[in-house]
């Protein structure tokens, strides 16, 4: 199973950027896919859920109204796009995968990880 994260880069603070993942050798449609960001010297964090479907969707209160998820069950690929970027918003991001039957912040649930794509915003 791999998990291709990619569209990190440099923006400036009240840009956007889009960030996708794209699973392979994995039943994407069947799992609840999630974003997570690791700032220096900070914990990783949750971002953002999605069910099976995209009907159902989570968010950390510090992104809620900027950053949206979505997904492509037909080319296996879940987005996280962010808009009105802030500088704490740098950080590496994540993207999972998770066999539950409902969206989890939690990491422990989530057994497939992508490499991680760098987001850097600068005031």
């Amino acid at each position: 199973v791999q998990l291709q994260a990619s569209g990190g880069g440099l923006a400036q603070a009240g840009g956007s950027l889009r960030l996708s993942c794209a699973a392979s050798d994995l039943t994407f449609s069947r799992r609840i896919m999630g974003w997570f960001r690791q700032a220096p010297g900070k914990e990783r964090e949750f971002v953002a859920a999605i069910s099976w479907s995209g009907g159902s969707t989570m968010y950390a209160v510090s992104i809620k109204g900027r950053f949206t998820i979505s997904r492509d069950n037909a080319k296996n690929t879940v987005y996280l796009q962010m808009n009105s970027l802030k500088p704490e918003d740098t950080a590496v991001y994540y993207c999972a995968a998770s066999p539950s039957f409902t969206t989890t912040t939690m990491q422990s649930q989530y057994d497939y990880w992508g490499q991680g794509t760098q987001v850097t915003v600068s005031s």
